[in-house]
């Protein structure tokens, strides 16, 4: 029987980088930032709900901000936030614990943890109108390592989410009800979206089903053309409000909102809250400057006057568990039943997201053909060639000299050559300026599975609802650079946590790269058939696929949810 195969390129790289000047220091321990959820509560709108897996979102929150489940061995860890120290305020996501923890292998995000005081905990999304991919119908979780970023100035991780991943709570603990007032917001990632239904936050229908209109009320964001919508092409800040993606209320009843822009931004900021008879949308550059008001009017029509919501939380999907959008998350709160903040207090939201200094990682990697909008995976056959292109950006404030990219292979068949300019720039590297060197990558002459599966124990910190039992675990061919302790990754069933590396004279720190597969958790079993992956913002070209055993796991797909589909080049 013949099995076709693909490799997909998840490749690591380091580079050696001597500033030419040192960063100051200071002599006392300064204060822990402010949160947002601190402005709320100024404003009497207290959080509710508070989650992010980047920062604290309380100045005194001393505990976890998510777990991750590590595919090895089923175990977890709770990601905490940093302590002040003499030199650094900390409140920022301890991501070198996630590193060491998830090393050579590959980890979910479990739980995103509710930093208020409900405890409102994100979870596993379970079945509902619609069914995941995953068994028993729950969603995927989140990769925890595709969503790398920088926040003030240090790596962190987002939640990535791709069509068939989902976290949810349907036993939620003061959120608003029924016409209830509430105010939401998130920072998102801009230029991750697509036209599925439906990447949301906020909140929904206990029963993840769809109760009709006006039992949800979410943030939305993306492309999806076929409700309200601002001009071609998107992507728009919206609202969920059930059997309705809302950017506007017009008389006549037409569903295009004149006034609602594109949004280009990298990182976004949008609002979503609502009262009886009335809601507000606003949107805004979350690196910089204030909000817009996107909309600000009455309810759609009396099918949502009153709304009826019933206040669950969900992150990534529709209220009945539409799972065929996708986005990255970072930060999010949800205010009290019967509160709704002013755009004064939005405001002051947008300028402590600013504050933050949210920003993208040094390191890139990415096709030579698609640079200004990876995609995320490459795939070759065995003993096929492409180009692929590293770039590094200094998001420092010191120039930057001796920088040397170069990449990690996933075994000795495979060679990367420079192609063009040496892949070693002297210097020096202005802050914010960026530097590349493209490897035309030959891939080795076949693929190489293993797979086992042990019994792993229970999670440390077990969610408030029922918790994803631990995958299989896979192993996959890849290689170490004399520069990075960071394994390159060998076909989609099986990679490894890849990882980049940023090396100077005085540091060493890791970031992982965006060029992962965005697709289900890649330890998934299917049947001995060929399945299929999915690429953020590409059109359905050509597909990914590759053959795979079927140890015992809770992430296979189940039979309805079809095959997904890739742009990059056929496997």
């Amino acid at each position: 029987m013949k099995i076709r195969l693909a490799f997909a390129l998840l490749a690591s790289f380091a580079f050696f980088v001597v500033f030419s000047s040192a960063q100051s220091t200071s002599s006392g321990a300064p204060a822990r930032p402010q949160g947002p959820c601190d402005i709320y509560t100024a404003a009497g709108s207290p959080c509710v709900a508070a989650h992010s897996t980047t920062r604290a979102l309380y100045a005194a929150y001393n505990g976890p901000l998510y777990q991750v489940l590590r595919q090895s061995d089923g175990k977890t860890l709770n990601i905490g936030v940093v302590a002040p120290s003499a030199t650094d305020a900390g409140g920022y996501a301890d991501a070198p614990a996630q590193d060491k923890f998830c090393a050579h292998t590959v980890c979910w995000i479990s739980t995103v943890y509710d930093q208020s005081p409900k405890h409102n905990d994100l979870i596993q999304a379970p079945r509902g109108g619609f069914s995941g991919p995953a068994l028993g119908g729950f969603n995927n979780l989140p990769i925890a390592d595709m969503a790398p970023v920088t926040v003030m100035g240090h790596k962190v991780y987002g939640v990535f989410i791709a069509p068939g991943m989902g976290i949810r709570q349907d036993d939620p603990k003061g959120t608003a009800v029924d016409d209830q007032a509430e105010g939401q917001y998130w920072v998102i990632n801009g230029h991750h979206f697509n036209s599925g239904c439906c990447f949301d936050y906020g909140n929904a229908e206990i029963d993840s089903r769809d109760d009709d209109n006006g039992t949800m009320e979410t943030t939305y964001y993306g492309n999806a053309p076929w409700w309200y919508h601002g001009h071609p092409s998107g992507p728009w800040v919206m609202t969920d409000q059930e059997n309705n993606l809302v950017g506007c209320v017009n008389a006549d009843g037409s569903k295009l909102c004149i006034n609602l822009p594109p949004i280009t931004w990298r990182f976004v900021t949008a609002i979503a809250k609502g009262e009886p008879h009335h809601w507000t949308s606003m949107g805004g550059d979350a690196q910089k400057g204030a909000l817009s008001v996107m909309f600000d009017g009455p309810r759609v029509n009396a099918t949502y006057d009153p709304m009826r919501k019933q206040g669950a939380i969900l992150l990534g999907n529709g209220g009945d568990n539409s799972n065929g959008s996708q986005g990255t998350f970072y930060e999010g709160a949800m205010t009290a039943a019967g509160t709704f903040p002013s755009d004064a207090t939005d405001q002051l939201i947008q300028a402590n997201v600013v504050a933050a200094a949210y920003n993208v990682p040094g390191l890139t990697l990415a096709p030579a053909s698609a640079t200004a909008a990876p995609t995320g995976l490459q795939t070759f056959t065995p003993g096929s060639s492409q180009s692929s292109t590293v770039t590094f950006t200094n998001t420092t404030d010191a120039p930057a000299s001796n920088v040397e990219l170069s990449l990690t292979l996933p075994a000795k068949q495979w060679t990367a050559v420079p192609e063009g300019s040496s892949a070693t720039i002297a210097g020096p590297v202005a802050p914010g300026a960026s530097v590349s060197a493209t490897f035309k990558i030959t891939s080795g002459p076949r693929a190489s599975m293993a797979t086992s599966s042990p019994t792993p124990p229970g999670p440390t910190h077990p969610p408030a609802q029922s918790k994803p039992k631990a995958p299989s675990k896979n192993s996959a061919t890849s290689a170490r650079s004399r520069s990075t302790n960071s394994a390159l990754a060998l076909d989609p069933p099986t990679p490894r946590t890849p990882s980049l590396s940023s090396t100077t004279r005085a540091q060493r720190a890791s970031t992982s790269p965006t060029g992962r597969s965005p697709s289900i958790p890649p330890n998934r079993p299917f049947s001995r058939q060929s399945k299929c992956l999915p690429e953020p913002n590409s059109p359905p070209t050509a597909s990914i696929c590759s053959a795979l055993p079927t140890p015992a796991s809770p992430f296979p797909r189940t039979p309805e949810t079809p095959p997904f589909t890739s742009a990059m080049q056929p496997a």
